[in-house]
C-alpha cells in the first residue's frame, strides 16, 4: 500500500506543470475530443511506467548493496531539484492527427515518446528500485499521471490559469526531498 500511495502522490505532484501535462492541455485544445485523449494518455502511461518500474526493479535486484540504496536516495533528492525547473512545450509545433491514426493513436504515441526521460519516468525508475511491488508502483504512477492530466484535458487552459503551479511544484520537490532523506536516515539506522 505504501508503494501505491507514495507513487501516486509523487507523480501527481511532479506532473503539475510538467511537459506531459502541457502536452495534455495542448492536445485538448487542438482536438477537443477528451475521451480518446484520456485513453491515449492512460495506455501510454501504463506501458511507459511499467517498463520504467521494471528497469528500476531489475536494477535494484542486481545491486542490493548500501551504495546502490544511497544512489536511489540521492536520485530522489536530485528529483526534488529537477521538479523546481518548469517545463515548456513548443505550442507552435505541429500536432495534427494523422488521417488514418486519429486522436487516440496520436495521443498514445506523443505521450509515450514525450514521457521518455521525463522526470516522472525517472521517478518511476527510482520508485521501482525503492519498492519491491512492481505492479503497485506502476498503478500508483499511472494513477498519479491520470490525477494530474485528466483535469488538464477536461478543463485545459482555464485550469492552468487558476491552479498555482509553482506551489504544486514546491510541494512535489518537498516530497521527493523528504523521501530521499527518509531513505538515507533508514540506511544510517536513525529509525
Amino acid at each position: 500500500m505504501e508503494a501505491l500511495l507514495t507513487s501516486t502522490a509523487l507523480v501527481a505532484l511532479a506532473e503539475m506543470g510538467d511537459k506531459t501535462q502541457l502536452l495534455a492541455m495542448l492536445l485538448a485544445t487542438r482536438f477537443r475530443k477528451p475521451l480518446p485523449i484520456i485513453m491515449g494518455i492512460l495506455i501510454a502511461t501504463v506501458a511507459n511506467h511499467f517498463l520504467a518500474a521494471l528497469v528500476g526493479h531489475q536494477v535494484a535486484g542486481l545491486l542490493t548493496s548500501d551504495w546502490f540504496r544511497y544512489a536511489v536516495a540521492i536520485s530522489f533528492i536530485a528529483m526534488a531539484g529537477w521538479t523546481l525547473i518548469p517545463d515548456k512545450i513548443d505550442e507552435d509545433a505541429p500536432l495534427k492527427a494523422p488521417s488514418k491514426a486519429g486522436v487516440f493513436v496520436t495521443t498514445l504515441v506523443a505521450f509515450f515518446l514525450v514521457e521518455m526521460g521525463d522526470k516522472t519516468q525517472v521517478a518511476t525508475v527510482a520508485l521501482g528500485a525503492r519498492f519491491d511491488n512492481l505492479f503497485a508502483v506502476t498503478a500508483g504512477t499511472t494513477l498519479g499521471m491520470m490525477i494530474a492530466n485528466v483535469p488538464a484535458v477536461i478543463f485545459g487552459e482555464a485550469l492552468a490559469k487558476r491552479v498555482p503551479m509553482r506551489a504544486l511544484q514546491l510541494g512535489a520537490a518537498l516530497l521527493f526531498l523528504l523521501l530521499g532523506l527518509w531513505m538515507i536516515a533508514g540506511l544510517q539506522g536513525w529509525f
